[in-house]
């Protein structure tokens, strides 16, 4: 049977890192398995839902490298629903309430106190057809599926044997009083009629699935293998919900962050194997087990991308970034000596134009007052452009002649009146790109 799995964003805000762990799962478990990958928007609230987050989704997903195999959108399958919900009225499994939010509050809070689960109560159920009639002329129903109390049980790909008590559960509301459609029925309807065979997601979701596999097999739908990853926390185990408005792929794609390095740390953290670099997708999902990710919440540090992003720069040629090398204005014959020289010695993409800009127009000279002397002499014994790969040993070595210095105190300060920095590429190599002398 082909592997069908699916990612099912609501476009009503940007995606995050929490949104892209469930992304990645699905989309590794069909790569692996050379299965169907659907992108499936879950846009049944008109109010909340926008194109402009539709086409970021889409946006993100395409700078990952997730690509979909189809799209769905969730809107245009609401006949799809109602026929659902017909079905499910047919066999007793759906009924109308007509409770007000305050009324159900309420009843919690009751419950509550009592020492009782807050669980409601089904009362609806015991209404005579004329009471609802007379409800329905003061405001709209929602309706509920009808749950069967029994336990609920499945071997999840994460958790293990996971057992649920369908009785500690309120019977789930499936159609709100305006008629949308809610998450759990249009899920359910979609995994059913587009045949998907795994479904990863959050925690969060536990209970959900719950419900729905009940809902799933009123339907007469066959289960798929659900997995339940952990949630996501700051470094030292706090919550990241609130900081998740940050950490969105957007943000982190300005920051510079490589899609190859944001990539294999999500698709190993939380797991009982290293992150490592891998070089592309097709490793990744070689590479990747459900079958090795922990229960426990999983600690994600946005400080351990900017290694993995500059370690993945480090490894490419040069020709994955010669059009942005020609775009900083670097003529194609320093091309290759560029990229050979600052590759090392840069953490993102953008700090190619500041090193570009040293070569080009020269940096402004860092030099210890006690080296100043030093330096202006130095100077004097520099030729002016273009240098070789021999100028920084044939200069290096007058300097020291003249000035009787060596070691550090030599090449230090020389390599900061040239530079600004203190670190950086070999000289050697580096002088044959510098297109100024210091003034």
């Amino acid at each position: 049977m082909t592997t069908v799995t699916r990612f099912a964003p609501s476009p009503t805000g940007y995606l995050h890192v929490g949104n892209l762990r469930t992304a990645l799962f699905n989309f590794l478990i069909a790569r692996k398995a050379g299965g169907t990958f659907i992108l499936r928007l879950d846009d049944t609230d008109p109010e909340r839902s926008k194109q402009e987050y539709v086409d970021a989704i889409k946006e993100d997903l395409e700078w990952l490298g997730l690509t979909w195999d189809r799209v769905e959108r969730q809107s245009e399958r609401l006949d799809r629903y109602a026929a659902a919900a017909d079905t499910l009225r047919d066999k007793g499994r759906f009924y109308e309430c007509f409770e007000t939010p305050t009324e159900l509050d309420l009843k919690r809070k009751k419950q509550l106190n009592m020492g009782r689960p807050p669980v409601y109560d089904r009362a609806a159920l015991a209404l005579s057809e004329a009471e609802k009639d007379a409800l329905r002329a003061e405001r709209p129903g929602h309706w509920r599926f009808l749950l069967d109390q029994e336990r609920i049980e499945w071997a999840d790909g994460i958790l293990g044997d996971v057992s649920i008590d369908a009785a500690s559960v309120s019977d789930p509301v499936l159609i709100r009083g305006d008629g949308q459609v809610l998450y759990t029925l249009a899920s359910v309807v979609d995994d059913t009629e587009m045949g998907v065979t795994h479904v990863v997601r959050g925690s969060d979701h536990v209970t959900n699935t719950a419900t729905q596999i009940q809902i799933i097999r009123a339907l007469g739908g066959s289960v798929p293998d659900f997995a339940h990853h952990s949630l996501l926390t700051g470094p030292q185990g706090e919550a990241l919900s609130k900081r998740l408005g940050t950490l969105s792929l957007r943000d982190l794609r300005a920051r510079g962050v490589e899609p190859m390095a944001l990539l294999s740390l999500m698709a190993r953290l939380g797991s009982s194997r290293p992150v490592e670099l891998a070089a592309d997708i097709d490793e990744l999902a070689e590479g990747f087990d459900i079958d090795s990710f922990g229960a426990a919440p999983t600690k994600f540090d946005e400080n351990d991308l900017m290694p993995l992003t500059a370690r993945h720069l480090h490894g490419l040629p040069l020709g994955a970034v010669e059009g942005e090398i020609a775009a900083l204005g670097v003529p194609d014959e320093l091309a290759e000596r560029f990229w050979s020289v600052v590759r090392e010695n840069i953490e993102t993409r953008a700090d190619m134009a500041d090193w570009w800009a040293l070569c080009r127009d020269g940096a402004t000279p860092e030099i210890d007052e006690a080296d100043r002397d030093f330096v202006a002499e130095a100077l004097t014994l520099l030729p002016e452009p273009p240098y070789t790969d021999a100028t920084w040993g044939e200069w290096t070595a007058a300097v020291k002649e003249k000035t009787g210095r060596k070691g550090k105190g030599l090449f230090m300060p020389l390599r900061k009146a040239l530079t600004g920095r203190a670190r950086g590429p070999e000289m050697g190599d580096l002088m044959p790109l510098l297109q100024k002398k210091p003034g």
